[in-house]
């Protein structure tokens, strides 16, 4: 009875703050979707290629990928209150200026942009779930935020559509530029970290830091200077389980970004449905990816509730998620509408349940470097963001489509291989002997980055 009582008192702040994460995931991918809505009156108007698009696509994935590292730094030393207030402004500005491109040229550095003010946003989410949530509801949470990307496009898809119908593809960036505007003011005054939130009380915040959470927020004064040096960007690259994970991260958003670019352009002008339809059929697959991502990240932690490895619970859910993925190959082999939009629910279903994938962050990174890991995953996850586009843009140039799916399919197994046999077992990465030599005299061992 005593406990019942405990745990009658323990406040729910936490789940306040999943809340605005994911309304904050939910606005990030609207605005990294809203192009492959237009994409099909824009290449018309701007006169862009297949070839030409790909590039456009890949656009964001250019500029998010590669400031994945600084972006899980900043992640580190600036607060999440800050930082994603700041973000969710700036991109969505970058947003608003694409309906006022003319060409090629333009639209691909507006779509930069947008990557470049978006590259600290994943980091940042890891960083608040770790502070938020003990590590037994680590995946559920993740699960949770993650499905707002998915929840979104499978509600907005249509809307958008319905929006580029009434206003064009220019009116279509300014909208949805302006809901990213005023949700990042809102974020700036809702927003507070466990020890200054003030609908948080003891009991919470002792059980989240007895199951591992970092309430505080903040690292210890060891642990920022530790945050960037080369070698501790060493550990984050020459251990074989984060290698796995990479490899990993890269087939599961393969197969997201796909959906992100090519997915409307596929059912358009490859499989010629009619376009406002599109926005209803396409809204399909991304309630099958939330299903699966929500199914796995809830099995998952019932599974380490229950006692079971933690190899187990994190790794199956993730294997047979990009296992599944593969059968996005069967739409090749489909006629109707129904079959193919059935092979693109179950692949994107399959990739959902794979997307509990940041979970292995926390659990395999050094304590102190859960920023610079996250940054190092979700740059070779975005890495997808480019070669992706730009593959099928090339593959898909002289209209036929069926190589392009071959590629992504491909991708998913090797995925799946990777975390069979390249994660194994489930240990956080011990901090080095050389790392542990480089704190006692940093300034010789430890240069930093100019």
């Amino acid at each position: 009875m005593e406990q019942i009582s405990v745990k009658n008192k323990k406040t729910r702040a936490r789940f306040g703050v999943l809340a605005l994460l994911f309304i904050n995931v939910m606005i990030n991918y609207l605005d990294r979707t809203n192009l492959s809505v237009a994409a099909a009156s824009l290449s018309k108007d701007l006169d862009l290629s297949p070839v030409q698009m790909g590039l456009i696509f890949s656009a964001f994935g250019w500029s998010y990928a590669f400031l994945q590292v600084p972006g899980g730094l900043l992640a580190d030393k600036i607060a999440p209150r800050v930082l994603y207030a700041f973000c969710l402004i700036t991109w969505s500005l970058s947003t608003v200026f694409q309906g006022a491109a003319r060409g090629f040229a333009s639209l691909f550095a507006l779509r930069m942009a947008t990557g470049v003010f978006e590259a600290p946003s994943y980091p940042i989410n890891n960083r608040v779930v770790t502070s938020w949530f003990p590590n037994h509801e680590r995946a559920s949470a993740i699960a949770m935020y993650v499905s707002g990307q998915f929840i979104g496009l499978a509600f907005f898809t249509p809307i958008l559509v319905m929006i580029q119908v009434s206003f064009g593809w220019k009116g279509l960036f300014l909208i949805t530029g302006l809901v990213g505007l005023v949700w990042g003011v809102v974020w700036y005054f809702l927003y507070r970290d466990p020890l200054d939130h003030k609908n948080v009380n003891q009991d919470e915040l002792k059980y989240i830091e007895e199951g591992g959470g970092l309430i505080s927020g903040e690292k210890t004064s060891a642990d920022k200077k530790a945050s960037w040096s080369w070698i501790n960007l060493k550990q984050v690259l020459t251990k074989r389980n984060l290698w796995g994970i990479y490899i990993g991260q890269f087939a599961v958003n393969a197969t997201l970004y796909f959906f992100l670019t090519w997915f409307p352009t596929y059912l358009v002008q490859y499989r010629h449905m009619d376009f406002i339809k599109t926005g209803y059929l396409a809204s399909i697959p991304f309630l099958a990816a939330c299903a699966g991502l929500l199914l796995s990240g809830f099995i998952s932690d019932n599974l380490v509730k229950k006692g079971k490895s933690v190899g187990m619970a994190r790794k199956t859910p993730i294997i047979l998620g990009l296992l599944i993925s593969v059968s996005i190959v069967g739409a090749n082999y489909s006629n109707t509408p129904a079959a193919i939009i059935f092979f693109m629910a179950l692949a994107f279903f399959g990739a959902g349940m794979a997307l509990i994938s940041w979970v292995f962050v926390s659990i395999l990174s050094p304590k102190h470097l859960i920023g610079l890991t996250g940054g190092v995953f979700n740059f070779a996850g975005s890495l997808a963001g480019i070669v992706v586009p730009i593959v099928i843009g090339y593959l898909a140039k002289d209209g036929d489509f069926e190589p392009a799916l071959l590629f992504i399919g491909a991708i998913g197994f090797i995925g799946a291989l990777s975390y069979a046999f390249l994660v194994g077992k489930i240990d956080q990465v011990p901090v080095s002997n050389e790392e542990k030599l480089a704190e006692i005299t940093p300034t010789k061992l430890v240069p930093e980055m100019e």
